[in-house]
């Protein structure tokens, strides 16, 4: 994810590994899922997100990752599409709300590290 585009892609199932490794895994996994190789920085929230048709509940993750590649991302075999988009697209998106504030955080903690430089 950059200042001016948001790059979707799933959560890894890593909950049961150390914190250092988990963002291991999160790496390949975005990378496996995208083609592109990023850098986690930061974990921006967590939280419980409830799928209704297959009655479960799922605990996510939401980490903020940087890449500088400039290669555009391309959808896996576990995807159908996917797509880089801007902040204020973001709010339009049909996703869940939780996605949707961690991104917005994301994209705050980003303005802050560039007026802090």
């Amino acid at each position: 994810m950059s200042a001016t585009s948001a790059r979707s892609g799933s959560c890894p199932a890593a909950a049961s590994r150390p914190a250092r490794r988990r963002s291991g895994v999160f790496a390949r996994e975005i990378a496996e899922e995208s083609g592109l190789p990023v850098q986690v920085v930061e974990i921006l929230d967590a939280w419980m997100y409830h799928i209704a048709v297959a009655a479960k509940d799922v605990f996510i993750v939401t980490y903020g990752c940087h890449s500088d590649s400039a290669a555009a991302p391309v959808v896996s075999h576990e995807h159908n599409r996917i797509g880089e988009f801007t902040e204020h697209e973001v709010p339009d998106l049909t996703m869940p709300d939780g996605y949707k504030r961690s991104i917005a955080a994301w994209f705050d903690r980003l303005r802050a590290l560039q007026t802090a430089r």
